[in-house]
């Protein structure tokens, strides 16, 4: 691997802006690292756009055309920040042409789709990380590790919540989001995801789930033209483990006051755990038998901790785009071939994550409970190969 990776970054806005910033920070905390990188090109869809946002971030080239990044010989990686339905033929294409790939969640829009990218990363053999920033929080791989060192003993909930008030207004226009065929559901994918994930990175796989969903502004303005939302603005679901524990997510984009709070609990037979997003640098925990029965508050930045050695003196904060540079690193290291801990999620993650989103459709759309079970072992519900059409209010 060359010591200077160029990076080809598809995608300028949102989440594109934290990939760009954990490139650009990445030696900064990490110069032992196997090779350094510099963004060399960014793709979008919109040539004015694309064209200001290159000038801004001083990124050297611009394209409207993604297969000239991975036609281009000084691009070694891709990173995939685009809409949803624009990430599998890019990522396919890439591997096939010998560069790593970091895809944003969800993989993609569905889990037949999502499985074809997985397919195509374990068939040439590829570095292909899945976009889960919220894997790299310290707090989170503190909750992790002591889950594996079974400080909680036997685990017996999870509850996951991801809400935010990004629907509420419905005078926003529609967007690529509210499109079922863009963007393969709403806050499904675009939420509940990353509080699937985590439950599969702390507590493990998801085999079954019940679900309900909601549409509550039914019809949002593409310019002066009334667009149906096809999508759902929010869900409430049960998750049943495969060993034996039993969960419970909720995911919406409308609730007033909320701007991004992710939380999560998990209680064993020994202990608590309870992490909050909004508090990210800090993990509460309860395990053991002393007369204090309350949670305590760890702040997760101490030198033994994850990442404790790589930023500030203990007891000075980081913040959200960290995860974005840890996650960099990780994927850095992949791509070179060289040791140390593996925790990002790889394309078979980012397609178990993809699979439990489609039985939350399914489960929604027939008001079942919906096992969810790999595609190589069971048929799955026709409804799996298009997302259910969620209960739409008009309005």
């Amino acid at each position: 691997m060359p010591a200077l990776l160029g990076v080809g970054l598809l995608g300028y806005g949102g989440v594109a802006r934290a990939h760009l910033n954990g490139v650009r920070r990445h030696a900064e905390a990490f110069p032992d690292a196997p090779a350094t990188a510099r963004v060399v090109v960014l793709a979008g869809r919109h040539p004015v756009r694309v064209a200001v946002a290159a000038r801004r971030f001083r990124i050297p080239r611009w394209t409207t055309d993604w297969r000239s990044l991975i036609d281009d010989p000084a691009v070694d990686v891709l990173i995939n920040a685009a809409p949803n339905d624009a990430h599998a033929a890019p990522c396919i294409a890439a591997l096939g042409a010998g560069k790593a790939v970091l895809c944003e969640k969800p993989l993609a829009r569905t889990a037949p789709e999502a499985a074809t990218m997985a397919r195509a990363a374990q068939g040439r053999g590829r570095v292909a990380m899945a976009g889960f920033n919220y894997r790299f929080v310290p707090a989170v791989l503190l909750a992790r590790r002591l889950i594996a060192e079974r400080r909680l003993g036997r685990i017996y909930h999870f509850r996951g919540r991801y809400s935010d008030d990004s629907l509420l207004d419905p005078t926003m226009g529609f967007g690529w989001r509210h499109d079922r065929t863009a963007a393969g559901s709403g806050v499904i994918g675009d939420l509940a995801s990353h509080v699937i994930d985590l439950a599969h990175f702390l507590i493990g796989p998801i085999a079954g789930v019940t679900a309900s969903v909601r549409t509550y502004v039914g019809t949002r303005r593409a310019g002066r033209t009334p667009r149906q939302v096809t999508v759902e603005d929010a869900v409430v679901a049960t998750l049943e483990f495969e060993n034996g524990a039993v969960g419970t997510l909720e995911a919406s984009g409308m609730c007033p006051g909320r701007k991004n709070l992710l939380t999560f609990e998990v209680n064993g037979e020994g202990g608590t755990l309870a992490f909050d997003l909004e508090r990210l640098n800090e993990l509460r925990v309860f395990h053991g038998d002393g007369r204090a029965r309350g949670l305590a508050d760890v702040l997760v930045t101490g030198p033994g901790h994850p990442y404790g050695d790589r930023w500030w003196p203990a007891g000075h904060i980081l913040g959200w785009e960290h995860t974005f540079i840890h996650q960099f690193e990780e994927f850095v290291r992949r791509a070179a071939g060289t040791g140390g801990d593996r925790v990002g999620a790889t394309f078979a993650d980012g397609l178990a994550a993809a699979r439990v989103c489609d039985a939350l459709l399914v489960a929604a759309e027939t008001g079942r409970r919906t096992a969810v079970v790999p595609r190589a072992t069971k048929r799955p519900h026709r409804a799996t190969r298009r997302p259910a059409k969620p209960h739409v209010r008009k309005g």
